[in-house]
């Protein structure tokens, strides 16, 4: 079972028209994204953030359960907001973010209790969390407390350096849990950022790196491959990395990593993001596995 946990906001895809910007409300969050699509490929999930009282929280609650059922543990933090993303895409379907994110729900999580957490084979844990103490805090417990009973962590960068103080508080923390990390996913610019030397440093660990159009590659100690990607016109891009992780971690579910087995896992991913682009938002356009198996 996979377990994903962290933040669930709406992201507001503007769109420009008549010399005006209108935003669409959708569904996101990096973990319920997640969570959603290793869900659609027939993964049993679990998912737990918290939202606010208010209509954005109301909207996001019935969307998870809807798609999650019984996996979807929302809390409702009465005294705190939904986090919103605002997303401004380009010719190209790139996206750009914009948070609006003070004292939200998301930085208010449930502790996960034991019953639920030995039921996980991996845990995946968002990184919103990390731009305040007491997230990185909770993350870190999270992870601790999951490797110590032989739970896999995994752990997607997704780095935002706008909410964070500044760029060093934001890889000091990244870097304090991707040391708790047994699955790490990088892009191919945040590769950049904390440098490749780095990276490659990371040999006890699973490093995905997602690559756009030229598909994904992965290391594993002195083991590495690339695996190729399907060539298509993206409409939004929000989301596609968080397709990618679903579907690997949705393969990878109860399974060792053999070669094999990573270079499936990624086939996979890389299906499931590249059909993700095909629609706006970051979940409504999730392949199922039928849907996948079209293209392995």
């Amino acid at each position: 079972m996979i377990l994903s946990v962290g933040e669930i906001l709406a992201d507001m895809i503007g769109t420009e028209k008549d010399d005006s910007l209108f935003f669409e409300r959708k569904a996101g969050g990096a973990p319920l994204n997640v969570a959603c699509a290793a869900k659609k490929l027939g993964a049993d999930v679990e998912f737990v953030g918290s939202v606010g009282d208010d209509i954005i929280g109301k909207y996001l609650q019935n969307y998870a359960e809807e798609r999650l059922g019984d996996g979807a543990m929302i809390s409702v933090i009465p005294e705190r907001n939904t986090t919103l993303a605002f997303v401004q895409l380009d010719k190209k379907g790139e996206r750009s973010f914009c948070f609006y994110r003070k004292n939200t729900a998301d930085m208010c999580l449930p502790e996960i209790d034991d019953a639920l957490l030995v039921t996980a084979d991996i845990v995946h844990i968002g990184s919103l969390m990390l731009s305040q103490k007491s997230g990185l805090e909770y993350a870190q417990k999270l992870a601790l407390r999951a490797r110590n009973v032989g739970i896999k962590v995994s752990f997607d960068i997704n780095y935002r350096s706008d909410i964070f103080m500044d760029e060093a508080a934001a890889k000091s923390a990244y870097c304090q849990m991707i040391e708790l990390s047994d699955i790490v996913k990088f892009s191919e610019d945040e590769v950049k950022i904390f440098s490749e030397s780095y990276v490659n440093g990371l040999k006890d660990k699973l490093v995905l790196i997602s690559l756009g159009e030229r598909g994904s590659e992965w290391r594993l100690g002195d083991r590495r491959g690339r695996v190729a990607t399907l060539n298509v016109k993206p409409v939004d891009t929000t989301g596609a990395g968080d397709a990618f992780m679903g579907g690997v971690l949705a393969s990878l579910d109860k399974k060792s990593f053999e070669d094999d087995a990573i270079k499936q896992a990624l086939k996979i991913g890389n299906i499931a993001g590249a059909l993700n682009t095909l629609s706006r938002g970051a979940i409504d356009g999730l392949p199922d596995m039928d849907e996948v198996k079209k293209y392995l």
